[in-house]
């Protein structure tokens, strides 16, 4: 899978579960069924934790500046909003080529991010397995914390 394919796949699927969400708020506010909040919620919640990962292993492939990889975090938070970025991304081609498994001659290829991607690159199925276990751990950790603005669910 390309990087413009992935990142594509996780900004609709981060939409989508904002759909999930709000969803769930109109039927636990609307109609009393808490447990919609409590499900929408958990899927949102995971959703939004793997989209930031990919937004960042996405964007240092593909070279973003700090300020377009955080701007692409921050789209998660609006709704809908990973969409249209997705969609300028592409018209601007910042998610155009295949997956840099090799150091070329670019400055950054000897950066700390870049040697990390190439090891994530070299063994995908560990790095996805690792990928899925750390997002399911903070997960469970803001869990246990309580959602967001405090009280229950």
């Amino acid at each position: 899978m390309s990087p413009k394919r992935l990142y594509r796949t996780f900004a609709i699927a981060e939409a989508i579960t904002w759909t999930l969400l709000i969803a769930g708020m109109v039927l636990k506010y609307g109609f009393g069924v808490d447990l919609a909040v409590t499900i929408g919620g958990g899927i949102h919640g995971f959703v939004f934790l793997a989209y930031a990962v990919i937004a960042v292993v996405v964007g240092v492939n593909q070279r973003w500046n700090l300020g377009r990889i955080a701007f692409a975090l921050l789209t998660a938070i609006v709704p809908y909003a990973t969409i249209p970025f997705e969609l300028w991304l592409v018209r601007r081609g910042h998610l155009e080529g295949d997956w840099r498994r090799e150091a070329g001659e670019h400055p950054a290829d000897g950066s700390s991010p870049n040697r990390v991607l190439r090891l994530v690159l070299a063994r995908p199925v560990i790095s996805i397995a690792v990928g899925v276990v750390a997002v399911a751990a903070a997960f469970t950790v803001l869990l246990m914390i309580g959602p967001p603005g405090g009280g229950t669910a």
